[in-house]
């Protein structure tokens, strides 16, 4: 992937084109290579005098690179997986922008600051970038920003016209623009044309799509569908909303905000265990130690285990829950490094056993070997249990996919019911089921929930 920035002298007053040198803090007469965690990119300047100042970032993606690359904070590889995260360009593209240009992102420039807050006639050009929706979508994005927009659809096979369009264009964006805005614009609106991403998506991506559209997303005519596109996920799209629109006083005081989702399941979870009498608690899949840390603040918890597959997620858990700075934790907490796909005898004889999240992860051969190391072997005496529900992906729009890249398969409520109900045939548990956040009236639940006590043991 390609992307070049041009500035040219408007006049013999003017300053010089190789000034844009000092706003992007690269000097024209060097090459920067930079190495990524998927691939490579690759600052130069293929033309650089006075009059005109061209510079390029070139971006090669490694796919053997990208699939060995480790989730932050995890150790799991991508490698075992088969993945579409080669193929998401203007991600990839975004975040080299961001890699190369970062402090030209934020309008510093030491010694040419006047000329960092001047707006300057800049061009962008892309020989080649996704724009995965209708035809005018480069023009309802970039237009309203001020720019002079040129798409030229790439076909698909330019011997064989008749095959059609690949979902590419190459792009030309020409406009009189601080060249901080200009990189703030790409850096949004790419992955937006694209509609993919490459990564994970969380809390972090609403703080960069508000620092980075700020004073221009917010009066956007097309801001609902950037919105949407960049963060995806409704609960995130709803973070956002929350400042652009904020209320009128004229207006009738909007319903009580409800919480995160994520908040929402993991305080549901609290609520039932808490609600089960149990005292001593495993937290299956634990990750960074969340649930735990909301449960460790109610005495009735005796015990509280956490085990994860990723032993850095449980580095992390131990620092937020500071085990280290509490040794009086000692004797109540422990963290433990295993897989729900093998037996383990330090997970018998539990009152309760918590999976928030986490069967989705699983490929779905492994699923019978969990369900029976689970109800089978440790047996604790309630299981509580969440997912995605299907379903309710359909709320999120056209294309919306699997809410998490890393799932590897999310169930309809009828097949969690399914499952569910057979684990605890099989297993001598009852189940019933409840719903976590949202309720669509066709859709159904945005996360299920089942709570299986054990008729052998209850509590």
């Amino acid at each position: 992937m390609l992307l070049t920035l041009t500035a040219t002298r408007s006049g013999p007053e003017a300053f010089p084109a190789t000034d844009l040198g000092f706003l992007l803090h690269k000097h024209p007469g060097r090459v920067l290579v930079r190495e990524l965690p998927f691939g490579r990119s690759t600052v130069f300047y293929p033309e650089a005098t006075p009059e005109s100042c061209t510079a390029a970032l070139l971006l090669e993606v490694d796919p053997v690179a990208l699939s060995r690359h480790t989730r932050a904070g995890e150790g799991t590889p991508l490698e075992p997986y088969v993945n579409d995260r080669p193929y998401a360009g203007g991600s990839f593209l975004a975040v080299a922008l961001r890699d190369a240009f970062g402090t030209a992102m934020t309008g510093r420039s030491k010694e040419r600051q006047e000329l960092a807050n001047t707006p300057l006639p800049l061009v962008a050009e892309l020989p080649c970038v996704a724009a995965r929706g209708p035809a005018d979508l480069p023009g309802r994005l970039f237009g309203p920003l001020g720019y002079v927009v040129q798409a030229e659809p790439i076909p698909l096979d330019p011997l064989f016209p008749d095959w059609g369009e690949r979902p590419y264009v190459r792009l030309r964006l020409a406009g009189t623009v601080r060249l901080r805005d200009l990189l703030a614009h790409l850096y949004v609106l790419l992955p937006v044309l694209d509609g993919r991403k490459h990564y994970y998506l969380d809390d972090a991506e609403v703080e960069k799509l508000l620092r980075h559209g700020s004073g221009w997303l917010d009066e956007h005519p097309e801001r609902e569908f950037i919105t949407r596109r960049f963060l995806r996920f409704r609960e995130l799209v709803r973070q956002a909303e929350a400042t652009f629109t904020p209320e009128a006083e004229d207006e009738e005081p909007a319903r009580e905000a409800r919480p995160r989702l994520h908040d929402e399941r993991l305080d549901r979870v609290a609520e039932v265990l808490k609600a089960s009498g149990a005292a001593r608690i495993l937290d299956l899949g634990c990750g960074e130690g969340k649930l735990l840390r909301r449960l460790l603040a109610a005495p009735q918890f005796r015990e509280l285990v956490g085990l994860d597959v990723s032993a850095r997620s449980l580095e992390i858990a131990a620092e937020k829950l500071h085990l280290r700075e509490r040794p009086e934790l000692a004797g109540r907490v422990r963290l433990l490094h295993g897989s729900l796909t093998y037996r383990d005898a330090r997970l018998r004889g539990f009152d309760a056993a918590a999976l928030v999240e986490v069967i989705e992860h699983l490929e779905p051969h492994r699923l019978q070997a969990l369900t029976t190391n689970l109800f089978g072997d440790a047996r604790p005496g309630r299981v509580v249990v969440t997912t995605p529900n299907r379903e309710y992906n359909a709320v999120f729009g056209e294309d919306a996919g699997m809410r998490h890249a890393d799932h590897r398969f999310e169930w309809t409520r009828a097949e969690f019911r399914a499952w569910a109900e057979g684990a605890a045939r099989d297993h001598g548990y009852a189940v019933r089921f409840e719903d976590v956040g949202e309720v669509h009236p066709e859709y159904g639940p945005v996360t299920q929930m089942a709570v299986f006590n054990n008729t052998r043991c209850l509590i």
